[in-house]
């Protein structure tokens, strides 16, 4: 089938990429740059240009396929709640594209919202609406689009990692650095979960085959890495102290981290590996952040 990639030329979306061609579908990625069109022509995809605000473009897109994949997000955390309400249009934008049809339309969240309090695995069968994380208005769209008729499901993201990015590590990695110090809170018990790039990329690829509405799937490899684990091993990359802070230093060290540095989230994978047959085999987040170039990511 043909389908429209948001997001294709980001971290994710470039990993989804191969695997749709792989599997025999036909690929119309959005891009807004001329480097993105030629990173898309390369892999063997097609070209649409476009991007989240440009409403239009997204509505031509789906309406050009047989599907459609929204990975993209503008990941500018400073600015999330409003990046939040961009998404929605975004959502609404593809859906209108998509409703009254049989075409399906899997849109990314986080694995937080299948958690029904702070520490619980978070499951699929489980949509926290209570939720605080700004970011459940992509799943709160998702399921207003359902209503509307169009054929949704959801991928939930943990943090997303290879030896490059690893979701919202490596801006805590930039901060560290800023910092001097590596940090985390209490006893750093709290937990992220987490999963490499190329078995998410699979995860979707495998979601868009299943061709199931109604649905959410944790691309969860690994269910929750301790933060102290995560702050030691950081650490020990930058050559920089490991220390534990109070909640009340959180805010004057992490600034707009400190909404997330005393979550835990940990979450299960096992009903997305059962129905999906998915069997992440990627290298684990603390192997990725052992063999990074942390003199290549000072630079950054």
């Amino acid at each position: 089938m043909r389908v429209f990639l948001t997001g294709a030329t980001g971290f994710i979306g470039s990993r989804i990429v191969p695997e749709l061609l792989a599997a025999g579908h036909q690929v119309l990625g959005l891009t807004r740059s001329d480097a993105g069109a030629r990173s898309l022509a390369a892999a063997g995809a097609e070209t649409h240009r476009g991007d989240l605000e440009d409403l239009d473009s997204l509505r031509d897109g789906a309406a050009k396929s047989d599907a459609v994949i929204h990975t993209a997000f503008d990941h500018n955390f400073s600015n999330f709640v409003a990046n939040c309400e961009k998404d929605k249009r975004a959502i609404e934008a593809l859906g209108g594209a998509l409703a009254g049809s049989d075409r399906l339309l899997i849109i990314t969240s986080g694995v937080g919202m299948g958690s029904a309090e702070h520490g619980q695995p978070a499951r699929e069968d489980l949509f926290n609406t209570d939720h605080p994380n700004p970011r459940i208005l992509s799943e709160l769209t998702g399921a207003a689009m359902a209503q509307a008729g169009v054929k949704v499901s959801v991928v939930r993201l943990p943090q997303v990692h290879d030896t490059v990015k690893q979701g919202l590590i490596t801006p805590l990695i930039a901060q560290t650095r800023a910092k001097g110090v590596s940090a985390y809170l209490g006893e750093g018990r709290n937990r992220w979960s987490a999963a490499h790039v190329l078995d998410v990329a699979k995860l979707y690829r495998l979601a868009l085959d299943k061709q199931e509405a109604g649905v959410r799937y944790n691309a969860v490899a690994e269910e929750g890495i301790a933060m102290r684990e995560i702050a030691e091993v950081i650490g020990a990359g930058l050559n920089m102290p490991v220390v534990s802070l109070s909640p009340e230093q959180a805010t004057e060290h992490f600034g707009w981290l400190a909404m997330f540095a005393d979550l835990d989230l940990p979450a299960s994978n096992a009903w997305t590996c059962k129905h999906l047959g998915w069997q992440p085999s990627g290298p684990g987040l603390i192997a990725d952040l052992e063999r990074m170039d942390y003199s290549q990511a000072a630079a950054a």
